[in-house]
């Protein structure tokens, strides 16, 4: 087992005009767990970010409100004032390279030309953090990304897009006991397929 994480970054940006677009998935995870653990956010200026605090989890969620490549100032604001290592932070974003309807869970490694991810790794000086990466599938055009991420998915994709947080969620008491293998198990399982079974 590793360490359970102290504190979930759902990225995205701030604002009705960006609240229904592809590169908010992180704050629509962000809410849901929220609202599983019965917990709501509140602006904190301080951390330049929206929070909630789930203390029976012993966790805290985080929706930076600086824009998403500025997204490190509210992260680095809020693990150095609760001294959080970056190994017990998960961040939650958008991805590109994965279709509708999956996820991947990792710890480390690239950062995929994301820009919310690229400046959390500047203000953290490393990239070893966990990252829960929420397909929302690419337009097919490297010119179109800027445009696709800032515009609302499709509805079937959408449907797709949530039925992918509800089986994150599922996966969730897992990461909460730190047990990151059968987690990463479950949520990287293609929808229609079966994860492997754990011992309870």
């Amino acid at each position: 087992m590793q360490a359970a994480p102290r504190l979930v970054v759902g990225l995205g940006n701030p604002g009705a005009d960006y609240s229904e677009t592809r590169h908010n998935a992180g704050f629509w995870f962000c809410e849901r767990l929220a609202r599983e653990f019965g917990t709501r956010f509140s602006v904190e200026s301080r951390f330049h970010g929206r929070v909630a605090q789930a203390r029976a989890a012993g966790v805290w969620l985080l929706q930076p409100q600086t824009f998403m490549n500025r997204s490190g100032l509210s992260v680095g604001a809020f693990i150095g004032f609760y001294r959080i290592p970056p190994a017990e932070i998960l961040v939650v974003h958008d991805e590109l390279d994965i279709p509708p309807g999956e996820l991947r869970l990792k710890f480390g490694g690239g950062l995929g030309g994301h820009n919310g991810l690229k400046d959390i790794t500047a203000h953290l000086g490393t990239q070893d953090y966990w990252r829960l990466r929420v397909g929302i599938g690419h337009p097919g055009d490297r010119d179109e990304v800027v445009n696709y991420v800032l515009k609302p998915p499709r509805r079937e994709e959408r449907d797709q897009i949530d039925a992918a947080l509800d089986r994150a969620l599922l996966a969730w008491p897992l990461i909460a006991k730190g047990d990151w293998n059968a987690a990463t198990q479950h949520a990287n399982t293609k929808p229609g397929k079966t994860a492997p079974k754990t011992a309870p």
